[in-house]
């Protein structure tokens, strides 16, 4: 082992660095594979043009594309239970109660949370173009439920702490079991809020357009965001693999020439030392 200068350390950080190098290449090239086929998706906002297009289209209907919006009710909004002045079309209230319950076993205080209840109402909403209030152009969304993403922002949480009393002594007294808090929260999908559908887009009586899961089974997907921060947060994410695939590339090579450099030159010195 004297005559290895390296300790085994080095060579398992060459082996690490170029596997992860490996791996973030891996990670990077299908995030750009997802990019290419993301751009290839044809954008569409509630106009005109896109009413156009449908008409021209076998059967008036587009497959697969992304329709670029402003979220406006059909009808009367859904107010916030919570927070004045906040309406929305899709609203999910959640509660859920923290208990801890004594264990026997262990002899301590374990945390469990019971009686999650959720609530889901919603109202008929469409797409209308960004900046415009007032226009007959306008995308439907069905079944916006039934879709993918995270399209749904938190407008209210809170947690309520129970008060130590005769009743939560009792409790623990006869079930072993005391109340911790209980845990309320609210999501919208605001109205005026901006909206990216990908789905499929119909065209129904020669002016009604309708934004609907795809009857080819991809993915009926609805973002809070617009179209353009969508694509660039995914070039965000194939940069940064890009850069990990380099750092840790560098990393490896830069170890492994050292190894090498450490090597060549103790096979120098030894004619000299003999």
């Amino acid at each position: 082992m004297e005559d290895f200068p390296f300790s085994p350390l080095v060579l398992i950080g060459v082996g690490t660095s170029f596997a992860c190098s490996g791996l973030f290449y891996y990670l990077h090239r299908e995030k750009k594979l997802e990019l290419k086929k993301l751009k290839e998706i044809p954008v569409f906002k509630p106009d005109q043009h896109l009413l156009e297009v449908l008409r021209a289209s076998p059967h008036k209907r587009l497959q697969y594309v992304a329709v670029e919006g402003r979220v406006l009710a059909e009808g009367e909004p859904l107010a916030s239970q919570f927070v004045p002045r906040c309406f929305g079309v899709i609203q999910k209230i959640s509660v859920e109660e923290h208990w801890k319950y004594w264990n026997q076993l262990t002899r301590t205080w374990n945390s469990r949370t019971t009686s999650s209840r959720e609530t889901s109402n919603s109202v008929p909403f469409s797409l209308v173009s960004p900046g415009v209030y007032i226009t007959d152009l306008y995308v439907k969304v069905q079944n916006p439920l039934e879709s993918s993403g995270c399209f749904l922002e938190r407008v209210h949480h809170r947690m309520k702490y129970a008060q130590e009393g005769l009743a939560s002594v009792l409790l623990q007294g006869l079930g072993g079991e005391k109340p911790v808090a209980m845990e309320e929260s609210e999501e919208l999908l605001r109205v005026g809020s901006t909206l990216t559908g990908f789905g499929e887009v119909v065209l129904e009586g020669g002016q009604v357009m309708r934004l609907q899961a795809p009857q080819d089974g991809r993915d009926y997907i609805l973002l809070p965001t617009d179209y353009k921060s969508f694509i660039e947060r995914h070039e965000r994410s194939a940069s940064m693999w890009k850069t990990l695939t380099a750092v840790t590339g560098i990393t490896g090579a830069s170890l492994l020439a050292m190894v090498i450099n450490g090597l060549v030159g103790k096979q120098d010195r030894r004619p000299g030392e003999a």
